[in-house]
């Protein structure tokens, strides 16, 4: 089932997620209502709270990064190939060079900035089956998950920007607020005009 995205503003995008258990209502119908939501959305991450549930779980897939042809075919096939499901994800270390790239998220629609992170990250979270995983992610792989990360900590890429950049954005945050942004996909808005 293809749920609404909750857009930029609504309080529960500020909120720490808390720690499911795997006895958590619904679980494996939440994660596959969030998959169809984010390919619907063309997005490549989508955490719960982007579908108005304050809870540490975000899913990935970055197979449509894999047709950058302006990456080496090992960087292709990893993209291609990166589908995963976090829960109660842990960063445990982010390392390596900052180095920025263009971002956006289905929540903030019509925004795109560069935003500088960590290259290589060591993570631990369960998966779907929830079994406890560690492992180390480095390039796009990485930041996407980082980003979707920050969404379980209550952070936005926004949040990440320049005085000015945000200064720049602040009448399109404002218009998503007040549902006056129009994506082609499912959007719940702070405003109850945009409901």
């Amino acid at each position: 089932m293809i749920l609404p995205i909750i857009g930029y503003g609504d309080p529960v995008l500020r909120k720490v997620g808390e720690e499911i258990a795997p006895d958590y209502p619904n679980l494996m119908e939440t994660i596959a209502n969030m998959y169809e939501t984010m390919y619907n959305a063309y997005g490549v991450g989508l955490a719960a709270p982007q579908v108005g549930l304050a809870i540490r779980l975000f899913i990935i897939d970055t197979s449509p990064f894999g047709e950058d042809d302006d990456l080496s075919n090992d960087e292709q096939n990893q993209l291609k190939n990166f589908k995963r499901t976090f829960i109660n994800a842990k960063m445990i270390k982010e390392e390596g060079e900052e180095w920025g790239f263009n971002e956006g998220c289905l929540s903030i629609p019509e925004v795109r900035e560069d935003v500088f992170r960590h290259e290589k990250i060591t993570i631990e979270y369960y998966d779907q089956d929830f079994i406890k995983k560690t492992e180390v992610f480095d390039g796009l792989v990485a930041r996407v998950i980082q980003h979707e990360y920050d969404h379980i900590e209550g952070v936005l890429f926004t949040d990440l920007l320049s005085s000015l950049k945000k200064q720049l954005i602040k009448k399109k945050l404002q218009n998503i607020m007040e549902g006056k942004t129009r994506p082609d996909y499912k959007m719940k808005f702070l405003s109850a005009k945009g409901r």
